[in-house]
């Protein structure tokens, strides 16, 4: 008897560095885990740059080829042969730009939307925060998106120093929170569509296509004063339009966006990153079942 009472008492006096417990709540964070698994936000990242370029000739030079391509490719259908104007700012300022978010924007959406099934293998194996994934992969585009705007910086200097129709304001301090907007925006959305094509694997086919559609339902290339009036309604609509818009008033002073355009576009933004939480955290009790 002496000898149980000896380790009920040892039992109780253990204390456990790390207590795991069913997530109860409809958004149930922990922020304080995800601090503590910091580490690892920066494992995946280096683990996603690596595995996107280990075996490839051109390495990270493929963030810039890849947008060069496609200015080069705008300026020659929209700009030469449509003649569709941009409010003064030389092609390749324009198309590099829009090229650029709307990169980050897709990029940070697939990201997030295929957070399951592309670690499943990793998720069944150990436990971790799940959102660490999302939040890595995020601010994964965000570097990609850094070194294609150094390189866009390189031609706007030229531009300034040419003379060229382009016009900085102030606002270009506030980029960063322009960056933080789209981040969102994408990461928000990709998550809401994470928890439909955990069981819905053919989703992801229609995600590819209606992301398509959607850059051309968006000022990427045409400036908004270039959209039939008609088809307004589809730009409030759409929350990138404002964020896109907005970068080019602030760096180059051409195009105009509606003050309600933005606030809807914030508002979106909130809405889907809140409802992406939320699915988020329920999906990742009951996904490893499905998948």
């Amino acid at each position: 008897m002496a000898k149980e009472n000896t380790s009920i008492k040892s039992q109780d006096n253990e204390k456990w560095d790390l207590v795991l417990q069913p997530k109860s709540k409809l958004l149930d964070l922990k922020i304080r885990e995800l601090i503590r698994y910091r580490d690892l936000v920066l494992l995946f990242i280096k683990r996603d740059f690596t595995t996107a370029y280990k075996q490839t000739i051109l390495g990270p030079l493929w963030y810039i080829v890849q947008p060069l391509v496609s200015t080069v490719m705008y300026t020659f259908i929209f700009g030469n042969l449509a003649e569709i104007g941009t409010d003064g700012v030389p092609y390749l300022l324009f198309y590099f730009a829009g090229t650029m978010l709307w990169t980050y924007f897709t990029g940070t959406l697939n990201s997030a939307s295929s957070v399951f099934t592309s670690n499943s293998g990793l998720f069944g194996k150990i436990y971790f925060p799940r959102l660490t994934v999302p939040i890595s992969t995020t601010v994964g585009h965000i570097i990609k998106l850094g070194i294609q705007f150094a390189c866009l910086l390189v031609f706007y200097i030229y531009y300034l120093i040419v003379g060229a129709n382009v016009n900085p304001s102030w606002w270009i301090l506030a980029f960063p929170l322009l960056i933080i907007w789209i981040g969102l925006l994408g990461c928000g959305i990709g998550m809401v569509i994470s928890a439909l094509t955990t069981k819905y694997r053919d989703l992801n086919q229609l995600l590819s296509f209606g992301l398509s559609l959607a850059m051309y339902a968006t000022p990427i290339v045409y400036p908004l004063s270039e959209a039939p009036a008609n088809l307004a309604w589809v730009f409030y609509i759409n929350p990138m339009s404002a964020p896109v818009e907005l970068f080019r008033i602030w760096f180059y002073g051409a195009g105009s966006v509606p003050t309600p355009m933005i606030f809807l576009s914030l508002g979106m933004t909130a809405v889907f990153f809140f409802f992406g939480l939320v699915l988020f955290n329920r999906n990742e009790r009951t996904f490893v079942d499905v998948v």
